[in-house]
């Protein structure tokens, strides 16, 4: 991958919040939903109730597609990212920490869940496959495909 582009895609994380991902229902049709992230680098991390569609289309198929982006009424404005990746549900006590730590750093928030509320938690982790970049300011549908 070109060092300006890496270099685009992590600032367009770290500007973030919010992304829309999506997964496969047992019907084979896509599930998208809203979720808050932390990233370490290319991977994304999100936590959402153990018992979420989700999660059990994850257990089905690690599958997943997401977006992140801004809104904006401009056209030529648009810049973001569009993401194939394969996620999963992590279950060992290291890899939740990992998580836990970069999901409340970026949200403190979460520090004030109950042990409860933690105990009825997935983590998950998004490794991309495959990145398209996009950047209108360059042309109208402009994008750059990537692979990490």
């Amino acid at each position: 991958m070109r060092r300006p582009l890496k270099t685009l895609i992590l600032k367009l994380l770290e500007q973030h919040n919010i992304m829309r991902f999506a997964t496969v229902r047992a019907d084979g049709f896509p599930q998208a939903t809203t979720v808050g992230y932390a990233n370490d680098g290319l991977d994304l991390y999100f936590c959402c109730d153990r018992t979420s569609q989700k999660v059990r289309n994850l257990r089905r198929s690690p599958k997943a597609s997401l977006t992140i982006d801004h809104d904006t009424r401009h056209w030529f404005r648009i810049k973001g990212l569009s993401m194939g990746a394969k996620a999963r549900v992590l279950s060992k006590p290291s890899e939740v920490a990992r998580a836990y730590e970069l999901l409340a750093g970026k949200f403190p928030q979460l520090r004030n869940l109950s042990k409860d509320d933690l105990a009825g938690t997935a983590f998950v982790k998004v490794t991309p496959k495959v990145i398209s970049v996009l950047d209108y300011s360059k042309g109208f549908g402009h994008t750059d495909l990537v692979r990490p």
